[in-house]
């Protein structure tokens, strides 16, 4: 039974598999409508979402597949039922769960019963499903992920966590600019030096972004952190993507930000309006690599 809560679920060949036929979904979004057919996949949140719910959504729906989708609240685990009995009970009636949560642990605990298979769809440590979605962007863009330089301009949060560990895949570098009091998890520092995977951490995002191919952004403030919203914004205004930063970065940069984006904090409009383009399609692949590693959970590729 195959799982995905990280990219670390992933060999090499898996993750190159998974972005190829993501490249081949996007070419036809006709491409497998049957690939699911008979099979029921649930979509289980508990933090709000727009790419994740639409791009699983139509992704179940174009392959012939059923689709349940549930809030947390509307399940009797929001009244206090074990996750474990919730997912003994998920896996006598439904084929797949997503799982878009707060904790970590909770996919942790789900996976390790061997009951159905999970897809991370989010939590706090790992975003795997935005994190081959940004690499199958960049690559179908025509860059060569070995020795590609991606920036992170932010906090290391789940979104960097996966992109960082996309690069024990890829063979890509990374950089990371954020401020003093967000270091990088351990265990992510763990494994890139396990791979020998080139690592920097710069103070200065003028610094980390002037080798880069692409520069990565993301929100200041996640779900949860609204209490913590000024005093973040205070400590990242430094770390805006915008012209001037720009202007310190090679001509043919790529810009990312897996959205949603707070136009004026993390990045400006005229950054955003110019290269929306590649922001958007990342969005659009969303949907393309879905289905890929959908095929892949099951056994289909």
């Amino acid at each position: 039974m195959r799982h995905l809560l990280s990219l670390l679920d992933l060999s090499d060949e898996d993750f190159r598999k998974i972005l190829a036929r993501g490249i081949e979904h996007a070419g036809n979004r006709k491409l497998a409508p049957a690939a699911l057919a008979d099979r029921t996949v649930t979509l289980l949140f508990e933090k709000t979402s727009t790419r994740t719910r639409l791009s699983f959504s139509v992704a179940v729906m174009e392959m012939g597949g059923h689709l349940i989708a549930l809030e947390s609240q509307m399940l009797q685990v929001g009244r206090g039922e074990s996750i474990e009995d919730t997912t003994e009970v998920l896996a006598r009636y439904v084929d797949c769960v997503m799982v878009r949560t707060h904790s970590h642990r909770r996919l942790e605990l789900m996976s390790g019963l061997n009951r159905i298979p999970v897809i991370n769809g989010l939590s706090d440590r790992h975003h795997p499903c935005q994190g081959l979605a940004d690499y199958m962007t960049i690559q179908e863009a025509g860059r060569d992920l070995k020795g590609l330089c991606i920036a992170f301009v932010g906090e290391p949060n789940n979104v960097f966590n996966s992109l960082a560990l996309g690069a024990l895949h890829s063979g890509s570098r990374i950089h990371l600019a954020a401020p003093d009091g967000y270091p990088i998890r351990p265990g992510i520092r763990d494994h890139l030096k396990k791979k020998n995977v080139h690592l920097e951490v710069f103070r200065d995002p003028a610094e980390a972004v002037k080798e880069a191919d692409v520069i990565y952004t993301d929100t200041w403030v996640s779900m949860g952190q609204e209490e913590e919203a000024e005093e973040r914004k205070a400590v990242f205004r430094p770390y805006r993507i915008d012209d001037e930063l720009l202007s310190k970065a090679r001509k043919d940069v790529m810009v990312m930000h897996c959205l949603p984006a707070h136009r004026g904090e993390e990045i400006t409009d005229s950054v955003m309006d110019a290269h929306g383009p590649t922001i958007f399609k990342q969005a659009e692949n969303r949907l393309h690599i879905q289905k890929a590693i959908l095929e892949w959970i099951f056994g289909l590729i």
